[in-house]
């Protein structure tokens, strides 16, 4: 009796039904791809942190002529640039720049494109038409040559890159919203709010948005690596941080005059942003299939 009792108990917990937030980390444990993508992220975030307490501006500005455009070796991982300063340590510093450019960005462009998307979805008529055209005129504006006019504009500095890439990214973040909008706004919870008398600001607040943020969440996260992308890509033009700020766009526009006999000034930043990316995408693809309803059992 005892082992029946102690086998149903385990076939009990084995098959106990998940919440919504367990069931989605148990699908996200098991999608190898966003694993890989979280490792490497937790590999920069971690250097981002490290940097904070162990790494100083001057460490990354001041350099030593005699080690200038040293190759990689025990004592410089990365090699040295121009000016003899460790690249090692001006990738670790860099990464404050180029996370807080796909955070911020990522989050001006959701508050601006989830409000105005929330808004053309559950009103329609005029305010619809007027943000959604908006949104197509915003788009058909190449996003590098908008980034170099606005950043011409407002000057070159992170303040401004955060709030010109994350203006860029609006759009699709307003026609993921609307979509969302347009499937929930008329389900049958909408309706019964509507009928106890609830305002629409928290109608949408409260209970469309929560019910939609799905699709959200996976733009989000996706879009963080082509903002960092988009960011070190202006940086690179001259157009975003500039020297001797080392951020990883800047650091390769600043090798690029040493490529024949350095290639490592270019090939050390060029791989930490396609890694960082890749570990978004790859984390981004992962939510979107721990998120889809189609697969849930």
């Amino acid at each position: 009796m005892k082992r029946n009792k102690g086998s149903a108990g385990l076939a009990t917990k084995k098959y106990a039904k998940r919440s919504a937030f367990g069931e989605m980390l148990h699908k996200l444990r098991k999608h190898k791809g966003a694993m890989v993508g979280l490792i490497i992220f937790s590999i920069v975030l971690l250097s981002f942190i490290l940097s904070l307490f162990f790494i100083d501006y001057d460490m990354v500005t001041i350099g030593s002529p005699k080690e200038r455009l040293s190759p990689p070796s025990w004592r410089f991982p990365f090699g040295t640039d121009n000016m003899g300063r460790n690249m090692f340590f001006r990738l670790l510093y860099g990464s404050r720049y180029s996370l807080a450019l796909g955070f911020g960005g990522s989050l001006i462009g959701a508050f601006f494109g989830v409000g105005l998307g929330s808004i053309a979805g559950y009103y329609g008529g005029i305010r619809e038409t007027l943000i959604m055209r908006f949104a197509d005129i915003l788009s058909s504006i190449p996003a590098m040559l908008f980034g170099i006019v606005l950043m011409s504009t407002l000057g070159s500095n992170l303040q401004n890159l955060i709030y010109t890439v994350g203006i860029a990214s609006t759009p699709i973040y307003i026609r993921m919203t609307r979509a969302s909008m347009l499937t929930l706004k008329n389900q049958e919870f909408v309706e019964a709010a509507h009928a106890i008398g609830l305002r629409d600001a928290r109608i949408i607040l409260t209970h469309i948005l929560p019910n939609g943020l799905s699709p959200i969440i996976v733009t989000f996260t996706m879009n963080f690596g082509l903002i960092i992308l988009a960011g070190s890509g202006l940086s690179f033009l001259g157009f975003g941080v500039t020297a001797p700020r080392p951020e990883w766009g800047a650091l390769i526009a600043g090798g690029r005059q040493y490529m024949r006999n350095s290639p490592f000034l270019l090939a050390f930043p060029g791989l930490i942003i396609m890694l960082t990316v890749l570990a978004f995408n790859l984390v981004g693809d992962g939510l979107r299939d721990a998120l889809d309803p189609k697969q849930r059992r």
